[in-house]
């Protein structure tokens, strides 16, 4: 199954949390993209996230968000910075 729009938005949305911090959330702002406004609702539905505006990860987010990082990593190994 390839990725469709919808979840590499929300793809997005989970590497720019800190899976190894509890601490740390995010707010989605009603000015931010409608795309990342409803990829975040999307992760609250699936349980992903504390809040339909962001909030924290939850255990299952930390889970989906450090495989997030790490495939994002995998992808971009040895690929040079231009």
């Amino acid at each position: 199954m390839p990725f469709t729009t919808d979840l590499i938005t929300e793809l997005n949305a989970l590497v720019r949390f800190d899976p190894d911090s509890g601490q740390q959330g995010l707010k989605v702002h009603k000015t931010a993209d409608a795309e990342v406004i409803a990829a975040m609702r999307r992760l609250h539905a699936k349980g992903l996230v504390t809040q339909a505006d962001g909030g924290y990860l939850t255990p299952l987010g930390r889970e989906a968000a450090s495989h997030a990082q790490a495939l994002t990593g995998l992808l971009t190994a040895g690929t040079a910075a231009t």
